[in-house]
């Protein structure tokens, strides 16, 4: 192993303070990520920023504020693997989390659409931008870094720690959340409250610059730079080294859009779809899922691990295939364990909704035709239907015709029929049903999670490592998992299908199993 910057190789201590720091950055850099979304799931962010004609609008631009984020992603990447390859690792990743845990404050500090009109999702964005790019820096910078202070046949393992550091923060948005709404008095949370967990990110920010302010430059960086081997365009040499653009569109369509889809149906996807469609109370829906991704920390860890002895292709190809096997299953199980009664008056009495046109834009104020409008009613409802084409304009619950189209008398149908709408806490049996299937997301994502930092450190020469893994990774997340979100609500609100948004995913993993499975050499360049 190459010499640290103080002379003579890592000991244990260094390897320990090397893992924690750059997990612990990751954990918080993430936290400042995920804290919007989290938030944007329980309705908070659409209502405060994105005032619209009807929820689902708010909550699709509250997503749409979300996906901005990963769309900067790539440019990120971009402006910090330049620097990590010719500055160094451990100054860069100070800057991007220092650039994070500011943009994420300033959230928090942004007054609301109704007090500054649209300047409130302007800024908003802004902030979500300077996230993005922030974010397209840190991963690269903290999975190399570790990668290149691990000895020979530990990279798997000891890298797992940062993917696991990536659920940590969705882990610790969620309990601030939680632990804020706790002790916050009544109507307090859901007038300023909320902002609270933006502006910890503060505190964050300082412990995170204490701990990675004590650690050393990468000893393979401090060689390459002694022996002159520094490029001085790293991105043109990612895109002209010999082999390296198939390697790059290998990592961005075989490894990062594949494992990232599976990870966020496994947390984000899952959170919405209790809270909305399965009607369970908010909180309740909160604590499972944070429960279920803390108990899932182990899959990282162990596939990371297991990724060193069989090596890092293999539980990949078979995470993805698992995945597109089992992931409508698990969702089917969940829906039935959160709300057995609305799940019963689905299959029991489905709604049919018909007419000569039926469109819907889940975006518009005011529906164009009668159909839509009823569309309209039913998605905001969370209710599953079907669409057909008819002369006249119908609904039908259970194969009954419902005389009365009003709301009013839409609302006295579904109940005749058996849909209970209101919240819901399920019973102790069937939280354990629905923490055993997150446990089970949480495993899919933690076999083609839990190598990845460690195979993508090891696919790319030294001298344009950072450059190379950053701009495809966050292409491939930014873009396919960050807008997961928004697509998935968007087919679901098309279709009245509350299962039709994982198609999205089913999708991308299909395209990320072949180009793996073809595509991926496993043979390294270099430490």
């Amino acid at each position: 192993m190459a010499a640290r910057q103080g002379g003579g190789a890592p000991t244990r201590a260094d390897i320990r303070l090397v893992i924690t720091a750059s997990a612990l950055g990751t954990v918080f850099e993430w936290y400042d990520f995920f804290i919007y979304g989290t938030l944007a799931a329980s309705g908070i962010i659409g209502r405060t920023f994105f005032p619209a004609g009807s929820p689902i609008a708010q909550t699709l631009l509250a997503w749409a504020g979300f996906a901005v984020g990963f769309g900067f992603r790539p440019l990120g990447a971009v402006l910090f693997g330049y620097l990590g390859d010719r500055l160094g690792r451990k100054y860069t990743f100070l800057v991007t989390i220092a650039l994070m845990g500011i943009a994420t404050a300033g959230v928090g500090l942004v007054p609301s659409a109704a007090a500054i009109g649209l300047a409130a999702p302007a800024i908003v964005i802004l902030l979500r931008i300077a996230q993005g790019l922030a974010l397209g820096g840190e991963y690269g910078g903290a999975a190399i870094y570790v990668a290149e202070h691990s000895p020979p046949g530990k990279a798997g393992f000891y890298t797992s720690f940062i993917q696991a550091g990536v659920v940590g923060g969705f882990i610790l948005s969620l309990a601030v959340v939680l632990v804020t709404k706790a002790m916050a008095p009544v109507g307090m949370w859901d007038a300023w409250g909320w902002r609270i967990p933006f502006l910890f990110s503060l505190l964050l920010l300082a412990v995170s610059l204490w701990m990675r302010l004590k650690l050393s430059e990468s000893p393979v960086f401090v060689a390459m730079r002694a022996a002159g081997e520094r490029v001085r365009n790293p991105i043109a040499a990612s895109f002209t080294h010999p082999g390296n653009l198939k390697r790059m569109l290998v990592a961005l369509f075989g490894i990062a859009a594949g494992l990232t889809v599976i990870w966020y149906t496994a947390m984000f996807t899952v959170l919405s779809f209790l809270q909305g469609t399965m009607r369970v109370e908010e909180t309740t829906a909160q604590l499972i899922v944070g429960a279920g991704a803390l108990m899932g920390l182990v899959w990282f860890v162990a596939f990371g691990r297991l990724s060193d002895r069989i090596g890092r292709k293999r539980p990949i190809v078979i995470g993805y295939a698992l995945t597109i096997v089992l992931l409508f299953p698990i969702f089917w199980a969940i829906g039935a364990a959160a709300n057995p009664a609305l799940s019963q008056a689905a299959r029991a009495a489905p709604v049919v909704v018909s007419g000569p046109a039926c469109r819907y834009s889940p975006f518009a104020a005011q529906q164009a035709d009668a159909c839509g409008r009823l569309l309209d009613y039913f998605s905001k409802k969370g209710v599953a239907y079907t669409k057909r084409t008819t002369p006249a304009t119908v609904v039908t619950i259970g194969g009954v015709p419902v005389g009365d189209l009003s709301p009013a008398g839409l609302d006295r149908a579904l109940a005749g029929a058996g849909y209970d709408l209101v919240k819901v806490t399920p019973p102790p049996r069937n939280l354990v049903a629905i923490l055993i299937a997150i446990l089970a997301l949480g495993a899919l994502s933690g076999i083609t999670y839990g190598p990845v930092a460690a195979l993508l450190a090891e696919m790319f020469p030294p001298a344009i490592r950072y450059s190379s893994l950053s701009i495809p990774y966050h292409i491939g997340t930014g873009y396919f998992g960050g807008f997961l979100p928004l697509v998935s609500q968007y087919i679901v609100a098309r279709t009245g299908d509350p299962f039709a948004g994982l198609w999205y995913t089913i999708a991308v993993v299909g395209m990320a199993l072949v180009v793996t499975l073809f595509g991926l050499d496993e043979r390294t360049h270099g430490r």
